[in-house]
């Protein structure tokens, strides 16, 4: 089968397109055949060997597929042979990667794809889907008539944020470029704010004058000193990216608010959890609910170039098709 798979860590270079032996199931094992592939910044971690984790070279890149099922291990329930399927956490924890033309699915990771969904439209959300509900709703807890700030609302995992958070009848304020602000409006969010103005803050404390409750930050550009005393009584502020560079954070805004400030990336997700997130996903799939921006869609055979507009900042998901 073609696949696309790396022998060594390092550059987008280091990614190969050639020919590797169909996957061999286990007892509890999906094999499905891809239709649909997409490109997450995590990816270009693991690739890079940033984000370590157990790997077997040669490696199949990719986490987030939508394909059909050829065929099942025996103790295998629950699918049949030509169900259309997805999953979203391939690619880690020893698990081969999604970017070939099968790709063996432990079936506690895969989920039917939703009757009319269209594969393209749906793979470019469920990376992001699952990150943002999980970091909505299992770390932050946010409750309905809740104030929620969603930073970087324009991305991927910021704008499902939005969409899921103001689904749940929070009140959400959007932070993102001025270019993405409607995108942001009409994906639910009350208010924008351009992420760059000087009086962000003042402005994000005007609109919340009791506080706010959740504070979701998916960008890079975040500033503790600024942000936690935003903060309401048990304020929560949840954190699923960083730059690496040291923070300096204020720990009295937390103590004297009970607030709590989180790190939370979806590769730590159990199966339950990503089960959970996955119900969801359906659902706002099946009701139009959640919406996503694609930017390009390229060829198996383009995984090289995939990565490099992920690492330059595509505005937008790359949805790649095998």
């Amino acid at each position: 089968m073609k696949a696309a798979f790396i022998t060594e860590l390092g550059s987008p270079d280091n990614i190969q397109i050639g020919d590797l032996i169909e996957p061999t199931l286990g007892t509890l094992d999906v094999l499905v055949r891809t239709q649909a592939l997409a490109v997450n910044f995590v990816d270009t971690l693991v690739r890079s060997g940033r984000y370590p984790t157990p790997k077997t070279f040669p490696f199949v890149i990719g986490r987030d597929v939508v394909g059909v099922v050829a065929a099942k291990g025996d103790a295998v329930d629950g699918f049949q042979v030509g169900d259309l399927v997805w999953s979203n956490s391939l690619g880690h924890r020893g698990l081969q990667g999604s970017f070939s033309e099968y790709v063996a699915v432990p079936s506690a990771r895969l989920y039917p794809l939703p009757e009319g969904a269209d594969p393209i439209d749906a793979v470019a959300l469920l990376h992001a889907a699952g990150t943002a509900h999980l970091a909505l709703f299992r770390e932050a807890g946010v409750r309905y008539g809740e104030t929620v700030v969603v930073s970087g609302a324009g991305g991927a995992v910021g704008s499902t944020a939005v969409q899921f958070a103001a689904a749940s009848g929070a009140h959400v304020i959007a932070t993102a470029s001025d270019k993405d602000a409607d995108w942001c409006s009409s994906s639910g969010a009350e208010v924008v704010f351009d992420y760059r103005d000087p009086e962000l803050r003042t402005r994000i404390a005007a609109k919340a004058p009791n506080g706010v409750d959740v504070y979701l930050e998916t960008s890079r550009h975040y500033d503790f000193t600024q942000t936690l005393p935003l903060l309401a009584p048990g304020g929560r502020f949840v954190l699923i990216t960083s730059d690496g560079s040291p923070a300096n954070v204020p720990l009295e805004q937390l103590y004297l608010r009970d607030a709590s400030l989180r790190g939370f990336t979806i590769s730590t997700a159990s199966v339950a959890d990503l089960a959970e997130a996955a119900r969801a996903i359906n659902d706002g799939i099946s009701r139009r609910l959640l919406r996503v921006r694609i930017a390009t869609e390229l060829s198996l055979e383009e995984s090289v170039q995939a990565h490099r507009l992920m690492e330059e900042g595509a505005r937008g998901r790359i949805v790649v098709l095998p």
